[in-house]
């Protein structure tokens, strides 16, 4: 299992859920174990918070599987 980073997310969500920007916050102090992430693409357009949330979780299922804590801001 490879360890989770801020590169290693934010490279999943831009390839996998196209988006335009993403902005990954290690929350941990620096352990990786918890990480608060904004997410903005056009993918989310006219989706509820809850479809937003399924589709980041299906992307990062293998990362967030590996964290204590995954938080997330979602935005067409």
């Amino acid at each position: 299992m490879a360890t989770v980073t801020k590169e290693s997310i934010e490279k999943t969500l831009r390839e996998k859920l196209e988006a335009e920007h993403v902005e990954v916050v290690d929350t941990s102090g620096g352990c990786g174990n918890s990480f608060d992430v904004v997410i903005v693409s056009s993918i989310f357009e006219g989706k509820s918070i809850l479809q937003k949330h399924r589709l980041v979780n299906e992307a990062c299922k293998s990362e967030i599987a590996q964290l204590h804590a995954f938080s997330q801001n979602d935005k067409a």
